[in-house]
């Protein structure tokens, strides 16, 4: 027993080096966050060789429109840049210590924000034109700022990184910031020359502290 002051601490509950500790959760728990966590960062694709410049230029070229899509509220032509088998997804994040971060991040099938396929997100984009989205009644007004692109080559394509910041104010007083960042697997083709086969969306907040989360990142 480790002793401090009157407190009894057990052996088991002292920090180690990660070197050094045998950790043992729920094993199908534990892989799903490790997917989750390569689904947002992976080593081999760190180690994969960034895009040329022309290609780089296009990926962002490709994203700017995206924002400019959003933001002008042209939601039919924001859904032709993703793919069909799109998998759309924002898990939620907990406070963790910092030896316990592999499980800060909801692994799938847990907790998310979003976790949507093309087809709900059309659905979701229908439903702001049937006069039931009183949180989208009047619109907001948004501003996508997209930065930090990074691209790799991918087996599937391209490997993107990169960071987003929003503004939303709706109404008179409605302001909102979210902020975070995004890991997307675009395929060559579509209308734009590349189309999203998956987005990963992970907050910088644990918490939201909006009334709604009814904007698209």
């Amino acid at each position: 027993m480790c002793h401090f002051e009157n407190w009894f601490v057990p052996e088991s509950a002292v920090f180690r080096h990660p070197a050094h500790r045998v950790v043992a959760p729920n094993s199908t728990t534990l892989t799903g966050r490790m997917v989750a966590a390569e689904s947002l960062a992976s080593d081999s694709s760190a180690l994969a060789p960034l895009a040329d410049q022309g290609t780089h230029f296009a990926v962002e070229q490709f994203y700017y429109l995206e924002a400019e899509f959003l933001d002008d509220g042209r939601f039919a032509d924001w859904l032709e840049m993703l793919a069909d088998d799109l998998h759309y997804w924002a898990p939620t994040r907990s406070n963790r210590l910092r030896r316990q971060q592999a499980l800060s991040v909801a692994a799938p099938h847990e907790a998310a924000f979003y976790d949507e396929t093309r087809d709900s997100l059309a659905w979701r984009i229908r439903r702001f034109d049937s006069g039931m989205a009183w949180a989208e009644d009047p619109p907001s007004r948004t501003r996508h700022l997209i930065g930090n692109v990074t691209a790799r080559e991918h087996s599937e394509g391209l490997e993107v990184r990169s960071a987003f910041l929003v503004y939303r104010n709706r109404l008179m007083t409605e302001t909102d910031i979210f902020a975070g960042g995004r890991t997307d697997i675009l395929r060559f083709g579509g209308p734009h020359g590349f189309e999203v086969a998956r987005r990963t969306l992970l907050f910088e907040q644990n918490v939201l502290q909006m009334k709604n989360i009814s904007t698209f990142f």
